[in-house]
């Protein structure tokens, strides 16, 4: 989906959040760069911008991508998808934080070792992008606490402050929000679909 651009970005930050954009939405780093500066008209608070490495015969400009973050002076990149190696070097010699998405402890332990600052641990109720093992938050959340040395935030099944309570008693410093806020006005999202997902019950997902 189309979604996580500037307005929804700029709303959750004014709203307390960190909002993100995916650069992947945009087809060029330069465009990115647009779009971030829109993101800024709208709001004065923190935001970051999402970087997903996918396999592809053709890889996007990642570097690129990370270089437009970079230049227009976020302070935040979350990293997901095939290994941030070839990127974490260029934004932390940029002081950027960097957090990267998990959905099993071998590959976090990996995203350790290459020194980012904060794990996403994306249990099976994550959408959009399950991992191989089909692990839920509960189990993998207590099993990053007993087993990672570098601060995570939970990600999959999280809608509300009960989720967030929950996931901090697991050991987590925080929470990832998505299809939530799908359902927001600042969403660029068919009112169908939103009324869809306030219909849906707990079998559902959009993963």
């Amino acid at each position: 989906m189309h979604v996580a651009t500037a307005s929804l970005a700029a709303a959750v930050s004014q709203a307390g959040g960190l909002g993100i954009i995916a650069a992947l939405n945009f087809p060029t780093p330069a465009v990115l760069r647009e779009e971030i500066r829109r993101c800024r008209r709208l709001t004065s608070k923190p935001f970051g911008v999402n970087i997903t490495m996918l396999p592809s015969l053709v890889p996007p400009d990642y570097r690129g991508y990370a270089q437009a973050a970079i230049d227009e002076g976020v302070k935040v990149v979350e990293t997901a998808g095939n290994s941030p190696g070839s990127i974490i070097a260029q934004l932390k010699d940029a002081d950027v934080t960097v957090l990267h998405k998990c959905t099993n402890i071998r590959h976090a332990q990996s995203a350790a070792k290459l020194g980012v600052d904060f794990l996403s641990v994306d249990g099976f109720e994550c959408a959009g992008h399950v991992g191989e093992s089909d692990i839920t938050s509960l189990v993998l959340l207590n099993k990053a606490r007993q087993t990672l040395g570098v601060p995570f935030i939970a990600s999959g099944g999280f809608a509300d402050g009960w989720g967030m309570a929950a996931a901090l008693c697991l050991g987590a410093c925080g929470i990832n929000m998505g299809t939530r806020f799908l359902c927001t006005q600042e969403a660029p999202v068919h009112p169908k679909l939103k009324h869809a997902i306030v219909q849906a019950w707990a079998a559902l997902s959009t993963g």
